[in-house]
């Protein structure tokens, strides 16, 4: 499956095939070549193979619906209505303008209106819409518009910080620089008492317990 060209990650654009694998190969071949080595020798021969399943794994969030992911919730919360947060979720994409790792932390923080979603779903939500080409302004968005669009909170909160290596491994090669990019929605946005709580938490100034 394919998204369109928005990335929503419900409406799939029909007009667009995935090539085969054979022809998956033979673009590394090429690549390969492009590059000045020999995609016979002994050490590139199964190389294009391996690059092509890679990028399946790299890029699954192309096969996965993060809507579909959140959509069972429970609602026997006992009346909890208080902030959820779920930090230092860790991040894998890349980048769409030059394919290469994007490598950082996600910090999610919702107050749920009367329902609540597994833990595991908002990092799996994460895996979803970072497993494609990305910018990481657009993926901070996507991943606030989800969790806002299903679980209809009273609020959402999303701050990722993430490592370029577009920026780190090429062009002006600048190390140890992460890029932060927040989305807040609703309570988040409104209050600043609720935005500031939340902050302080994803920081690690709240009491943090270990198991």
């Amino acid at each position: 499956m394919i998204p369109d060209a928005q990335g929503a990650g419900t409406s799939l654009r029909c007009d667009l095939v995935r090539p085969s694998q054979a022809e998956a190969e033979a673009a590394v071949r090429t690549l390969l070549l492009w590059a000045g080595d020999d995609p016979t020798r002994e050490g590139l021969i199964d190389t294009p193979a391996r690059v092509a399943r890679s990028y399946r794994e790299l890029f699954a969030g192309y096969e996965t619906d993060p809507v579909q992911l959140l959509q069972r919730s429970f609602e026997e919360v006992a009346g909890y209505d208080e902030m959820v947060v779920l930090r230092d979720i860790r991040l894998e994409s890349h980048c769409e303008h030059h394919m290469v790792p994007i490598i950082g932390r996600a910090h999610i923080g919702y107050i749920p209106r009367g329902r609540v979603v597994g833990i595991s779903k908002l990092a799996r939500v994460v895996d979803a819409f970072a497993k494609r080409l990305q910018i990481q302004e657009k993926l901070t968005a996507q991943i606030a518009n989800a969790i806002n669009d299903v679980l209809e909170p009273i609020g959402v909160a999303v701050v990722l910080e993430g490592s370029h290596q577009c920026m780190t491994t090429r062009g002006v090669h600048k190390t140890g620089v992460a890029m932060v990019t927040s989305t807040m929605l609703g309570a988040f946005r409104d209050d600043h008492a609720t935005r500031r709580e939340f902050l302080s938490i994803i920081n690690g100034r709240a009491n943090t317990f270990e198991g």
